[in-house]
């Protein structure tokens, strides 16, 4: 059983800076260890629902017998309800409770993924509507769980240290559900595609059971009783002071994560059609990319601190490496796998040492009794990114390649030049200096 240790305790009330005096313990609080592996589970099987799909998306395509374009609309409607949705749950959180809209969402989840998986045998001619009204049911309850994540984590733990421990084991989790969905989905699909939409329920039922079962409800979060007047008048005061440099860590988010999950759908329509490659093959060459992506992600979360001005030039340096790679992407004659790779790692690398930079700005920078609400505006608009990649990719790709990763990398510029000159690190400092 973890213990304070007196002597750091006693050591730390004379120097209040030191690493000890954030924690006061040297590990979590041992009895909220088996409460965080239960909220892991969250990120973990909301991110398995959605990027399982995107191995077996070109094989769906001609099951179905539908267009590129219709198929990537799997990807966006569960991206889109979510979008809506993500700052209602928050609000909704706050007013009732983390696990009274966790629980329920994940159950909505996994019926919209039952429904996509009984689709095929509920009726053939109107198998595709039935699998895109899953998925805008599952996007639901998608709202509804990840994104409560971090502000239960907030809730669970007394002292920063403990906080910041535990929302990086979440972090890792949602990497590591990246890492997994492809390779995941490719192995369901050898079986038959309609066991990927069956193993969401299954998925959801298990998370269901660890949070019921493990997570202890906070005491005060049974006494919050926010109006939606209040709400709405917290993002005003949020916009007004904080707006500009929140403005610009959304963009570059959306920005990232469109480019992310565009070629994501452009990798996995090129590995079939160009190169032949599909099956398990396909889904752990797919995962590449993403454990550069994660391995960047881990590295530049450590490397960061609390430093704000290196959280900046970081954000700017991934964009620049990101953008790069679709500029030699858009070199024509690309026509070897491994080079294709090379440059699909690299943007990979690039957006992974971005995404914890903006992360962390974010929750340094806002007062902790508003960083759920700021952390569900902030999800919702990086799933406006994830919406609009596959669809965009599926109607580019009858574009020259120059064209379309000239595009995607004019695109990334711009993230760049947003982080230049609206992310001033004094105005965060100032802004966290606000919510000690």
């Amino acid at each position: 059983m973890c213990r304070p240790d007196r002597r750091r305790l006693t050591h730390s009330s004379q120097r209040p800076n030191s690493p000890s005096s954030k924690g006061g313990s040297t590990c979590l609080e041992a009895k909220k260890t088996w409460d965080l592996a239960a909220v892991s589970s969250i990120p973990l099987i909301m991110t398995l629902g959605n990027s399982m799909l995107i191995p077996i998306l070109p094989a769906l395509e001609r099951t179905l017998h539908v267009t590129s374009l219709q198929i990537s609309l799997l990807i966006t409607v569960y991206s889109v309800v979510a979008i809506v949705l993500i700052p209602i749950a928050g609000y909704l959180s706050d007013r009732f409770g983390r696990k009274k809209i966790i629980i329920p969402s994940l159950l909505i989840a996994g019926a919209g993924g039952l429904l996509c998986a009984l689709a095929p045998w509920l009726s053939q001619n109107t198998a595709y509507p039935l699998i895109l009204a899953g998925r805008f049911i599952q996007g639901i309850g998608a709202a509804g769980a990840a994104p409560i994540v971090m502000p239960l984590v907030g809730d669970m733990f007394q002292k920063e240290s403990d906080i910041s421990s535990g929302l990086g084991m979440i972090e890792t989790s949602n990497t590591f559900g990246k890492v997994l969905s492809p390779i995941i989905g490719s192995l369901l699909a050898l079986w038959t595609w309609v066991a990927v939409f069956y193993a969401i329920p299954a998925l959801c039922l298990v998370s269901v059971l660890l949070v019921a079962c493990l997570v202890r409800t906070p005491k005060s979060e049974s006494k919050q009783d926010t109006s939606f007047r209040s709400f709405a008048a917290m993002l005003r005061m949020i916009a007004r002071n904080e707006g500009r440099w929140l403005a610009a860590i959304f963009v570059i988010g959306v920005i990232a994560m469109f480019v992310l999950f565009g070629i994501l759908f452009y990798l996995s329509e090129t590995l079939e059609e160009r190169f032949g490659i599909q099956g398990l093959v396909k889904g752990c060459l797919l995962a590449v990319p993403l454990s550069a992506l994660c391995l960047a992600s881990f590295l530049a979360g450590k490397a960061i601190g609390e430093n704000k001005p290196r959280m900046k030039w970081l954000t700017v340096a991934g964009l620049v490496l990101l953008g790069a790679a679709l500029v030699c992407m858009a070199l024509p004659g690309i026509t070897r796998l491994w080079l294709l790779f090379v440059w699909v790692g690299l943007g990979g690398i690039g957006i992974g040492i971005a995404l914890p930079c903006l992360d962390a700005l974010i929750t340094e920078g806002i007062k902790k009794e508003q960083r759920g609400t700021v952390s569900a505006v902030y999800s919702s608009m990086r799933f406006i990114g994830v919406a609009a990649g596959p669809p965009f990719i599926s109607v580019g790709a009858k574009w020259p390649s120059a064209l379309l990763f000239g595009l995607l990398a004019g695109t990334v510029l711009a993230g760049v030049l947003v982080a230049l000159f609206a992310i001033k690190p004094a105005q965060v400092e100032a802004a966290t200096a606000k919510s000690r």
